[in-house]
């Protein structure tokens, strides 16, 4: 079964999950040429490994906290918290608590 994506002008509801985030998966929101963006879910305890993405990407904290592993520090984002990162930098997550984020990035074609 193909992904849903959203189309121009849909709205995309990203209000806390709240219980539900436990049983939750990542789920795509838009993917073009150009733009990508997604709910990332990040449980209590589970890390994402040291990677890099090519475009710029921000991750908007939702909901719950995770610990963003940079290349010179660990910073921590909880719920309302955003942050920016250039295309190519090192960063790890790690889930502090279930989490979700906004990710968006910004591909350079």
């Amino acid at each position: 079964m193909a992904l849903h994506h959203a189309k121009p002008g849909e709205i995309v509801h990203l209000r806390p999950l709240g219980p539900a985030l436990k049983d939750t998966a990542t789920t795509a929101i838009i993917k073009s040429d150009h733009f990508e963006a997604m709910r990332l879910i990040v449980h209590a305890g589970a890390e994402i490994p040291s990677h890099q993405v090519s475009g710029n990407i921000t991750l908007y904290c939702l909901e719950g906290a995770v610990e963003l592993g940079l290349k010179d520090a660990a910073v921590q984002l909880s719920a309302g918290d955003w942050i920016y990162l250039d295309g190519g930098e090192a960063h790890s997550v790690k889930g502090l608590e279930d989490s979700a984020l906004l990710l968006t990035i910004i591909f350079n074609n």
